[in-house]
C-alpha cells in the first residue's frame, strides 16, 4: 500500500514473564531517533501492505470500539489509551501456562500526508515476541583481548519479518485488520486480538477472498471447456479495475462481464457462488487487490512457463490464444522488440 507514514505517537510497553516484571511506558518513543523511527515506520508498512491481514468489524457491544471512538474524540489521551491496552495483554498472557516475554507496541499513524482528502490515520498495535539470539562479546585477560559468544534472551523481532499478531483500526471509519495466531489462555484456545480485545467478528483476507473468486472462475470455466487461461486472467482484470474504483467486487457484474457471452456459464458462476455462501458484495482493499492480479502465470503441459500482465488478455495486441481442431492450444506472442534471459 503506498503512500508517505508519518507517526504520529508510539509507545513501547515491555511485558517479561521471565522476571514477572513489566515496564509500562509513561513517555512516548522519540521518533527523533533515527533507530527507533525506522524500526517503526517498517513495523506500520508491513501492516498496512499484509495481503493476510483478517478483516472484521466490531460487535455492537465492543467496548474496544468505544475505547477507539473516545480516543479518536480526543477524549482519553494516547498514553492512556496505549497503557490500557498493554495492562489488557499482560493481564491475558500471564494467563497462559508459558507466556513469552513480549512487547507492546501501540502507535498512532497517518498515511497520505501529502493529500488532507485522502489521508487515513490508524491505530496500530504490534506484539512482539522476544526472541533468542547469540551475540559476541570481548573481553580482556591478562594474555590480551579474548571473544567468547553469549547468549541474548531480548532481542525485537526484525522489521523484515511476517508479523504474526497485530491490529490496524480505522481511526475515522473504525474498519479492522488484523492478524492473530492461536492461543491457549485459561485453558481455552482462543484468537486473542479479535476475540478479547477488538470483539470483532472475523472475515476472510484480501487474498483469501480474491482467491476464492478466482478459483470459482477457473473452475466454471474448465467446466464449460473454456480457455482457462484467458478467462481467469480476464477475471483478474476485471475484479481489480471493480475493486480500485469502488473498493469492493461485486460478483454478479463480475460474471456478466468475464462471462458475457456465454449466458449458461454466468449463470452457474453466480449458482456455484450462492452454493458455497460467498456474499454478492465482497469489500476487498484495492492496493492489495493490484499486488495479488498484477501478473497470470501460466504452465503448459510440455514445461513452458509464461508469465504475463493479466490485462493483456483482453487485447490481441500482446498475445493469443488460439485452439486447433484437433484441440491442441496454441499461444503467440506480439510485439516484442527484446528479449532478456532470466
Amino acid at each position: 500500500m503506498s503512500g508517505l507514514i508519518s507517526i504520529n505517537h508510539s509507545m513501547l510497553h515491555i511485558l517479561d514473564f521471565i522476571s514477572c516484571q513489566n515496564t509500562f511506558a509513561s513517555q512516548e518513543m522519540d521518533m527523533g531517533q533515527k533507530s527507533a523511527k525506522h524500526y517503526v515506520e517498517r513495523l506500520c508498512k508491513k501492516t498496512l501492505e499484509d495481503l493476510d491481514a483478517k478483516r472484521g468489524q466490531f460487535a455492537q457491544d465492543s467496548t474496544f470500539a468505544q475505547v477507539m471512538t473516545d480516543y479518536f474524540a480526543d477524549e482519553a489521551s494516547f498514553s492512556q489509551t496505549s497503557t490500557q491496552i498493554a495492562q489488557f495483554f499482560a493481564s491475558q498472557l500471564s494467563y497462559m501456562e508459558k507466556p513469552q516475554s513480549t512487547d507492546v507496541l501501540v502507535v498512532d499513524f497517518s498515511q497520505n500526508q501529502t493529500d488532507a482528502e485522502l489521508e487515513q490515520r490508524y491505530l496500530g498495535i504490534i506484539l512482539l515476541e522476544s526472541k533468542q539470539a547469540y551475540m559476541h562479546e570481548s573481553g580482556w585477560t591478562e594474555q590480551g583481548p579474548c571473544n567468547t559468544v553469549t547468549k541474548q534472551l531480548s532481542v525485537l523481532p526484525s522489521p523484515a519479518n511476517k508479523i504474526s499478531s497485530y491490529a490496524l483500526v480505522n481511526l475515522r471509519s473504525l474498519e479492522v485488520r488484523f492478524q492473530d495466531k492461536p492461543r491457549v489462555i485459561s485453558g481455552q484456545e482462543c484468537l486473542l486480538i479479535p476475540e478479547l480485545l477488538l470483539q470483532c467478528s472475523v472475515e476472510a483476507s484480501t487474498k483469501e477472498a480474491f482467491c476464492a473468486v478466482t478459483e470459482l472462475v477457473e473452475e466454471v470455466a474448465a467446466e464449460y471447456g473454456a480457455n482457462t487461461a484467458v478467462v481467469l486472467s480476464q477475471a483478474k482484470t476485471a475484479a481489480k479495475e471493480a475493486v480500485m474504483t469502488e473498493g469492493e467486487l461485486d460478483l454478479d457484474l463480475l460474471a456478466d462481464e468475464v462471462f458475457g457471452q456465454n449466458e449458461p456459464m454466468a449463470a452457474r458462476f453466480k449458482e456455484e457462488a450462492s452454493n458455497r455462501q460467498m456474499p454478492t458484495r465482497v469489500a476487498m482493499e484495492p492496493k492489495a487487490v493490484e499486488r495479488i492480479s498484477r501478473n497470470h502465470k501460466i504452465v503448459t503441459d510440455t514445461g513452458i512457463e509464461i508469465t504475463f500482465p493479466a490485462e493483456y488478455s483482453k487485447s490481441p495486441e500482446y498475445i493469443t490464444f488460439s485452439s486447433g481442431a484437433d484441440g491442441m492450444i496454441s499461444i503467440e506472442l506480439k510485439n516484442i522488440t527484446h528479449i532478456e534471459n532470466r
